[in-house]
């Protein structure tokens, strides 16, 4: 395969196509840069990804008169441009993603992606972030590579001969790192002891990046034989295979493997997972499919929210009518969990914002998202313990989530409780 430089490789997008962009931390910061440099060339030119990773330059007030970017989830670097209205945000769920390739409701014209150098055998890896990039070389009609001898080689389904790259742009460039949460946040700590409490020997767990997973994951060190299977994993992981904690043999799916569709965390991470035949890394649609997570041994899915109101009503992904994330996975492990033999689905989160603002509402704010049902919420969690809601009717929901949410709110809360509901339990106190 022959290499071509950038300026050449980026003019295969033409007026009024749709390109995908290879997000996470594979995000091509070369190849959009190079894109970039085209746009007096070019209008109408629709960006499709879910989360990119550092600053994503199309994103540019500067250029929206030719890139719009078309996101199925709102990571932090198209946020402003989503709420400005010079983006939009197509709600989904990660594991249907690539069904908007396949069926051509959004078919691909280009597909930007970032791989490792091809092998022996001239094949090469998509490295940290498989999830919907196979589907997108799949279907596109031109597929552009940035080869990048800095990302990792990793196995799984994210193996691609050279032959399927229209063109190859050879580009060393250090990957977007993101550090894990604050290790002094108490609040974290506590949220993660009470969801350590969940989690039972043997189990499969599911969770992301930030201060309470990492505060989970530093909680389980007395735990034994776990298993992993989840969209994606970070640095706090490597302490729990490394000391033997997770060693994944009691999964029916991949037993012996830890499995996820993309990575984020360090270099540490990214050189950890390199040719390492202990990860597997898969497309969404399998590791996110309910009907493969729920095979699994008690699955315990550790996932954040935004606010829960006292119904059971989970907000991910806005904050009142203002784009914070997106759909994701959640409901894909929640669903998964719940149906799995022994399954925890938990919504895990801190009882106040920054701000001081109770995350456990009477109502959600106008606008807000539900990306979990009530009907779906099971176990909620922060730091002032666990609510279990499953079976519950909507009284013992408010009267079990109040419990939990912070002192300074909960008078209020039971107020507005017992003005929905009537629960003689809120009278006795207020009334």
């Amino acid at each position: 395969m022959k290499y071509l430089n950038g300026e050449d490789a980026v003019k295969a997008i033409k007026p009024g196509d749709r390109v995908y962009i290879h997000g996470g931390a594979a995000t091509p910061h070369y190849l959009l840069k190079k894109l970039a440099e085209r746009s007096a060339e070019l209008w109408n030119v629709e960006l499709v990804s879910i989360s990119l990773q550092g600053q994503a330059i199309v994103t540019d007030p500067q250029y929206q008169n030719s890139f719009r970017m078309n996101s199925l989830f709102v990571s932090e670097c198209v946020r402003g441009a989503v709420n400005d209205g010079r983006a939009d945000y197509v709600p989904i769920f990660l594991s249907e993603i690539p069904l908007l390739f396949r069926r051509n409701i959004l078919p691909l014209d280009v597909a930007l992606v970032q791989v490792s150098p091809p092998d022996k055998h001239g094949y090469c890896s998509l490295g940290v972030s498989v999830d919907i990039a196979g589907a997108a070389i799949q279907t596109a009609r031109h597929v552009i590579a940035q080869v990048n001898p800095r990302m990792p080689r990793t196995l799984g389904d994210g193996i691609v001969h050279q032959d399927k790259f229209d063109t190859m742009v050879l580009m060393e460039q250090e990957l977007p790192e993101v550090t894990s949460g604050n290790p002094q946040d108490e609040i974290a700590h506590r949220v993660g002891a009470y969801c350590a409490e969940l989690v039972e020997d043997g189990a499969t767990l599911q969770m992301g990046i930030g201060s309470i997973p990492d505060a989970v994951l530093g909680s389980l060190t007395n735990h034994k034989e776990l298993g992993v299977h989840t969209e994606m994993f970070s640095d706090g992981i490597i302490p729990l295979i490394e000391k033997g904690i997770v060693t994944n043999q009691h999964k029916k799916k991949y037993r012996n493997k830890t499995v996820t569709s993309f990575l984020l965390g360090s270099r540490k991470l990214y050189d950890f997972v390199d040719d390492n035949p202990a990860v597997a890394v898969l497309n969404i649609d399998y590791v996110n499919d309910t009907s493969v997570i729920r095979t699994n041994p008690k699955v315990t899915a550790i996932n954040s929210a935004i606010e829960v109101d006292i119904t059971g009503q989970v907000c991910s992904d806005s904050i009142g009518t203002y784009h914070f994330s997106g759909v994701g996975g959640q409901m894909d492990f929640m669903r998964g969990a719940a149906l799995s033999e022994g399954g925890k689905p938990i919504i895990a989160l801190p009882s106040t914002t920054r701000k001081g603002e109770s995350k456990i509402a009477a109502f959600l704010k106008p606008g807000a998202g539900v990306v979990t049902t009530r009907a779906h919420a099971h176990y909620i969690v922060t730091e002032y313990g666990i609510a279990y809601l499953y079976g519950k009717n909507m009284r013992q929901r408010a009267k079990a989530l109040i419990n939990i949410a912070h002192p300074n709110h909960r008078e209020a809360l039971e107020q507005a409780a017992f003005k929905r509901f009537h629960n003689y339990e809120f009278e006795r106190t207020y009334y």
